[in-house]
């Protein structure tokens, strides 16, 4: 707990976030039962394991064990600090922080802070070169020619780089920066000869790149001139990794998650030329080919994925592959033609917003549908081995299909266009299906062996009556303090598992200090983040609303009960060593009684 917030400020602004709203934020959710259900945000997962719970306003992924509060939850995702977290739900819930707990300056590294600092003031500085100085003159002329408009302008906060070797470092030394961590972040490079700084970016109109949360943290700048490269992007730094981040993602993410579908182009300047013709949910890879990550990004906030890339040869193997880790990722896949030489650019400066949105996005065509233009590209299919491999190539993506109906809607058209009978080509589509089943099972059958053995292992190890007892108890008593006190009385803290001493010893407290039942704010106290998984998890089990005397009793003497038992196994294993007859007679009588005790 961080001692320069008051903890009722903590405690009022816990109270006044909803965690489900914070989550969505993230994590595409769906109401199920009492909770919320979704894709995990801390691995990669195509079933949802990840929970939230608006009663008891916490987190649990049942697939990672990943778990806590609002605070814990940006913690984790956004690797801030608690002082940050609580700042920024300071923020979202319109409630003031004290002077001194509201700093700018927080316990996040500093040149992560300094980073983020520089690069939205040079975003600032790019902007104001090209829209207010004679500088930007040239720069302006240029977008205008090739159809910008000043709202996409000042929407995408585009910029201009002076032609000059040193006007952004000659700023950020009037500014009194740290030039050596500009330099880190890629905004500056240093000479060899003479240790100089000088601008990376020179002549380019700047197109500002940022972090989910809407943080400047690199730029791409496109050259004015003839020179190359055409487009340069920043380097990669201690802010900004290519493969985890998206064009525009946090500027189209409302819209995409309002109508559940991402569309996803090659460059930035196709989805500021897209949202000018009305495709709000437009995103773009950043010059590199789409990673796993950025594709579970997009799956966690979408399900449908539009493909836009540019119809030429490698455009056309970029979409292949893309779809393919898409699919991987749990996503519905979709692909937008574009017609021969023209990029989405191009083709709305051509034909006007209205065609692009009917003609091209509303027009995308099945995955499947894709994968059978792009099999048949350079061959010649009047050849009969050709032909023959293009059919086999089809008929092993449509053995992938899970539906009945897609898979006999597609034989159907092969079967059509190549006059073969239909019930051939479904007897060699099961054959590659049976093949492809059999090579899968073969793959992951020691794999499977492993994981079995393991689990089985866990659940024997981890999972005895006492520790269910434990957790289930555990999990009554953080909703019901008068369980608590009855536990208390009985056994106090005598739990057999470490965690769920440490646990219940806070719990005591928490009630103790005169709080009522609130799992949210008891997580709080624990501080410990194994603590705080393995506490978010008990407080998730399903258990009856109602715990009967009964019931309570046998789990409390499960927990009682449980050392007596380890005792006699040690003495089980001393009379199996013991040699002598007479020790070994006393051994068993003592075995014998105490079972006996034990049962009564």
């Amino acid at each position: 707990m961080n001692p320069r917030i008051p903890q009722e400020k903590i405690e009022e602004i816990r109270r006044s976030v909803d965690i489900v709203e914070v989550v969505s934020d993230y994590v595409q959710l769906k109401k199920q039962g009492r909770n919320y259900l979704g894709l995990c945000p801390f691995h990669g997962e195509k079933t949802p394991s990840f929970t939230v719970s608006a009663d008891k306003q916490l987190y649990h992924c049942f697939g990672c064990g990943a778990g806590g509060n609002v605070f814990t939850f940006l913690e984790e995702l956004e690797g801030y600090s608690f002082m940050e977290a609580v700042q920024q739900l300071s923020k979202r819930a319109n409630i003031s922080l004290p002077e001194w707990g509201n700093a700018e300056k927080s316990e996040r590294p500093t040149l992560q802070n300094e980073l983020i600092t520089g690069h939205e003031f040079a975003a600032k500085f790019f902007h104001h070169v090209l829209t207010l100085t004679e500088e930007g003159k040239l720069a302006r002329q240029y977008l205008k020619e090739r159809g910008f408009t000043r709202e996409q302008i000042d929407h995408f906060h585009l910029g201009f780089a002076p032609d000059h070797w040193d006007a952004l470092a000659t700023v950020f030394q009037k500014r009194k920066m740290d030039l050596e961590k500009m330099e880190q972040g890629g905004l500056l490079l240093r000479r060899e000869s003479d240790g100089k700084v000088y601008d990376r970016f020179r002549n380019r109109v700047m197109f500002p790149i940022w972090d989910g949360k809407g943080n400047v943290i690199a730029f791409g700048g496109r050259i004015l001139g003839d020179e190359k490269p055409k487009y340069l992007n920043s380097s990669e730094s201690a802010i900004f990794q290519k493969g985890k981040t998206l064009y525009a993602f946090h500027l189209a993410r409302p819209t995409i998650r309002k109508e559940n579908e991402a569309v996803l182009f090659e460059g930035y300047v196709d989805v500021i030329a897209a949202w000018q013709a009305g495709i709000r949910n437009g995103i773009a890879t950043l010059g590199t080919s789409l990673t796993d990550e950025q594709a579970r990004l997009v799956r966690r906030n979408a399900e449908t994925v539009i493909l836009c890339y540019d119809s030429d040869k490698a455009g056309t193997e970029a979409a292949f592959r893309s779809a393919a880790i898409l699919e991987a990722a749990g996503c519905i896949v979709k692909v937008a033609m574009m017609p021969e030489g023209l990029d989405p650019d191009d083709y709305i400066q051509k034909y006007g917003s209205e065609r692009f949105k009917m003609d091209v996005i509303g027009a995308s065509l099945t995955l499947m549908t894709f994968k059978m233009r792009y099999l048949r590209r350079e061959r010649n299919l009047q050849d009969e081995g050709e032909r023959m491999r293009y059919i086999e190539e089809v008929l092993t993506e449509i053995a992938k299909l899970p539906k009945a109906v897609e898979r006999d809607h597609y034989m159907r058209q092969l079967a059509s266009e190549f006059s073969l009978s239909l019930e051939a080509l479904k007897q060699e589509q099961y054959q590659i299906y049976r093949l492809m089943r059999k090579r899968k099972e073969n793959r992951l059958e020691k794999s499977r062996e492993v994981t079995s053995m393991r689990k089985d292992f866990e659940q024997k190890r981890l999972l005895p009556a006492y520790q269910n007892a434990e957790r289930i108890l555990l999990s009554y008593m953080m909703k019901d303090e008068q369980i608590a006190e009855t536990v208390q009385e009985r056994i106090g803290g005598n739990f057999n598992v470490d965690e769920y001493h440490a646990i219940v010893a806070h719990l005591y407290a928490f009630y103790a200090e005169g709080h009522a039942p609130n799992p949210s704010q008891f997580i709080q106290r624990l501080g410990d983040e194994t603590l705080i998984r393995i506490a978010t998890e008990i407080m998730m089990l399903n258990v009856n609303e109602q715990l009967s005397d009964q019931e309570l009793n046998d789990y409390l003497k499960q927990i009682e009960t449980y050392p007596k038992w380890v005792e006699i196994r040690q003495r089980e294993q001393q009379l199996k060593e013991e040699m002598d007859p007479l020790t070994a007679a006393k051994l068993q009588m003592e075995i014998i009684e105490r079972k006996k005790q034990l049962k009564l």
